[in-house]
């Protein structure tokens, strides 16, 4: 069990860059799109899902670390409520503003739907790494825990 747990830790770890990179690009593109008054694409939605799927996979890295936690287990508050509460808030964003994007009719409105959600999901998430590292100083943003 403990092999799993590392496993599971490193491939959390890992994925967040994928998860911030694809948010990213997507909030830059639905920005550009929005503001530039550019059409919506079938680029510009499957970079969307790329970013919901990505966003989905780390919940579920993260669901499974939260249940084989020592941290989670030794109850200590972050882990056990804030750092879950907020990612799953975050992927509710994403999940949300991927659906009601897909029920806009016009352009502009999509890509505003998407900068909107994503890019509250991505600050949510952000803020979740910060504080982590806030209360574990030997965890850094950009290094692998």
């Amino acid at each position: 069990m403990d092999k799993i747990y590392h496993i599971l830790k490193s491939a959390h770890s890992g994925w967040r860059y994928l998860v911030l990179i694809f948010l990213v690009l997507a909030i830059i593109q639905a920005l550009a799109g929005w503001l530039g008054k550019k059409p919506y694409t079938e680029g510009n939605r499957k970079l969307n899902v790329f970013a919901l799927i990505a966003v989905h996979v780390q919940i579920l890295f993260g669901l499974g670390l939260y249940f084989m936690s020592p941290l989670v287990e030794a109850g200590i508050r972050y882990w056990k409520m804030e750092h879950i509460g907020m990612m799953i808030f975050a992927a509710i964003l994403v999940t949300v503003g991927n659906a009601r994007s897909k029920r806009i009719e016009d352009a502009a409105g999509k890509h505003r739907t998407i900068a909107l959600y994503f890019g509250l999901g991505l600050i949510v998430i952000i803020a979740s790494i910060i504080q982590m590292i806030q209360i574990d100083p030997t965890r850094t943003f950009w290094g692998v825990s």
